[in-house]
């Protein structure tokens, strides 16, 4: 991985595109699941397994409570996006930059 005896633009380059590859390759993973679990069905989780007959579709059951929950988390992310940004925020994030002055809370030690 590292191309060398220290981290060099070879390093850089690889580890740059194992960083880009990486989330495609996992969503292609996720699609190639959705698959199987379109084609072969699920158990139903109240009864839990007992047959082969008592397999849920993957539509409507999954894709509604998929759906339902996905809705749920983008209220809320996009409640505090527009409403509340500085929710999570710290007041030190505030302060201007100033390159002659060290920040309170750098001491050594």
């Amino acid at each position: 991985m590292w191309g060398g005896f220290s981290v060099d633009n070879a390093t850089l380059n690889r580890f740059y595109g194992l960083h880009f590859v990486v989330p495609f390759a996992i969503l292609g993973l996720v699609f190639v699941h959705l698959i199987f679990l379109h084609d072969s069905g699920s158990l139903d989780p109240v009864v839990g397994l007992r047959n082969t007959q008592d397999k849920l579709p993957f539509y409507p059951y999954f894709v509604v409570k998929d759906a339902v929950g996905l809705l749920i988390f983008l209220v809320l992310f996009f409640f505090c996006v527009f409403f509340t940004p500085d929710l999570l925020g710290h007041p030190d994030n505030y302060i201007e930059g100033n390159a002659l002055v060290t920040p309170a809370h750098i001491v050594p030690e």
